[in-house]
């Protein structure tokens, strides 16, 4: 058998291996709500933007995180007013790359780490609506914050694509100087509500 043969072979064993269910014992205590008040703390702990509003403030809390960014998107199903902002309609990553901001909703929050997931839904828009644009501003409701990443990965469809962001885009050199928007939005702007 050769090296590729083996190779390969080695591929296919645990491809075969990754399709076989598995059983993961339930946890012990039920899903939580999460803690809202240290889901705004570990988010701005990652240079990121929150502001807290009631369900009737967020067309206003929207409109004054894009005040002078310039051209927004938003994907469809977002239940937010965004005057002037351009729907996605596939968009291509040129095209994208032209436009300055985009609101989405999310998914889920997580508490102890200040993440937020997106699975791409309605409001929540494709992949790269969220990554390519300069400023994500990001709609999270209160009852969407759970304590863990395990509550949170129990709200997941396990079919879906997700993206999980902590805070601005940001990577280090090896001298350990941060830059920001390298992988993703340079600002992360996020609206919390309840």
């Amino acid at each position: 058998m050769s090296a590729r043969d083996e190779i390969l072979s080695a591929v296919r064993e645990a491809v075969a291996a990754a399709r076989r269910p598995v059983d993961v014992p339930p946890l012990d205590r039920p899903d939580r709500p999460g803690d809202v008040d240290l889901f705004a703390e570990r988010v701005a702990d990652y240079r990121a933007t929150v502001v807290r509003c009631r369900a009737d403030e967020v067309d206003m809390a929207v409109a004054t995180a894009l005040r002078g960014a310039g051209s927004v998107v938003v994907p469809e199903g977002l239940p937010y007013a965004v005057p002037g902002a351009l729907r996605d309609e596939d968009l291509t990553a040129t095209e994208l790359d032209r436009v300055a901001a985009v609101v989405t909703t999310a998914t889920v929050g997580i508490a102890t780490t200040g993440t937020i997931v997106l699975s791409h839904g309605p409001g929540e828009g494709r992949r790269a609506l969220t990554l390519v644009p300069d400023l994500h501003v990001c709609v999270v409701r209160f009852d969407q914050v759970v304590d863990d990443v395990p509550a949170a990965i129990r709200r997941l469809d396990p079919d879906r694509p997700t993206t999980w962001i902590s805070g601005p885009s940001a990577t280090s050199d090896i001298e350990l100087s941060r830059v920001e928007g390298v992988h993703g939005p340079r600002r992360l702007h996020v609206v919390l509500v309840g």
